[in-house]
């Protein structure tokens, strides 16, 4: 019975009942066999349904949340940056009609020379054009991070728009910037960018991002983990670091992402792309990122997301995207 001996012959046994019995069980067969192929598929497809929509989730509110920020900094910063040149015209003019009075009035009485001495014009007349040139590039500064904000989270429509790749790259490293900076365990980790002359790509930007996103995070991880254990003198020997390439090859677009952390090993990097598979400890990772990664790459956009990984010696991710 656990073998499926369910069903048997009476002998003596007839030609008939023999081709009828095994006709049925035959048939019951093959329909077992579809009916765990289509079971498998379904939950395949509901699997990459899952993926998608928890990706659309993310994306959203992602969205949402950042376009706020960046309009809310937008209107301010504007302000400044745009009142700057107009404050360094009025010292400008200031400092002219100072030194009219000057060249006018060339022996000014005991007030004015003690006034002159106690705020020391010539230190604020070298000195205020700096602290105004400071504040211009941190407006600047803002602007461009505002600005890496609303590339990072643009929303996608329906159709794919032509997208320069590198802006994608760009904007997502300078979001991570403040996990790239040097901390009480490790010096700042640097970014080796080398970047090929690339075609704008048919693709949706905001999906592509989060495969940046996801790539570079988890590089991080992987270098502070690697760090962990040992004294910063002995991390700052070890520079850490992330090189990121682009060229063009066979008609696609390659993407590498590379880390000199302590890599994988060959069990685990079979498992990486699979769903709620995960490394790091619990509240850390949920096992989504890379298999939504490999999504958005082969499924959406129909290139290919591949690892290569030695233990020991580092990781790299390779994005490929076909040009057309």
């Amino acid at each position: 019975m656990e073998l499926g001996a369910v069903d048997y012959i009476v002998k003596p046994f007839y030609e008939k009942e023999v081709l009828a019995r095994v006709s049925t069980h035959l048939q019951l067969s093959h329909l077992t066999k579809t009916l765990a192929s289509q079971v498998a598929q379904k939950a395949a497809e509901l699997e990459a349904s899952q993926l998608q929509l928890i990706q659309n989730e993310k994306m959203s509110a992602l969205g949402n949340l950042v376009a706020g920020v960046a309009h809310e900094i937008n209107n301010p910063i504007g302000s400044i940056v745009g009142n700057v040149n107009a404050i360094q015209d009025y010292f400008n003019d200031l400092l002219g009609i100072i030194d009219l009075y000057g060249r006018k009035l060339p022996q000014p009485d005991a007030e004015i020379e003690d006034e002159l001495e106690a705020v020391d014009l010539n230190y604020i007349r070298e000195d205020l054009p700096k602290l105004i040139r400071a504040m211009k590039e941190g407006g600047d500064r803002i602007t461009s991070i505002s600005k890496s904000l609303r590339t990072f989270s643009r929303g996608d429509s329906d159709n794919k728009l032509s997208f320069n790749l590198h802006e994608g790259i760009d904007s997502t490293i300078l979001i991570l910037k403040h996990r790239l900076n040097a901390n009480e365990q490790r010096p700042a980790i640097e970014v080796v960018i080398n970047y090929s002359d690339l075609p704008p790509v048919e693709c949706f930007p905001g999906q592509l991002n989060q495969v940046f996103m996801n790539i570079l995070a988890n590089a991080i991880d992987a270098l502070d983990e690697a760090n962990k254990g040992r004294s910063f003198h002995k991390n700052q020997a070890n520079i850490n670091k992330i090189t990121v390439k682009t060229f063009v090859e066979n008609n696609q677009i390659r993407i590498s992402i590379s880390d000199n952390a302590k890599g994988m090993s060959e069990e685990v990097k079979q498992k990486i792309f699979d769903h709620l598979f995960t490394t790091k400890s619990v509240g850390k990772g949920t096992g989504l990122g890379l298999a939504i990664a490999r999504q958005i790459v082969e499924k959406t956009h129909g290139g290919k997301l591949s690892c290569n990984s030695v233990l020991g010696t580092g990781t790299e991710f390779i994005i490929e995207i076909p040009i057309s």
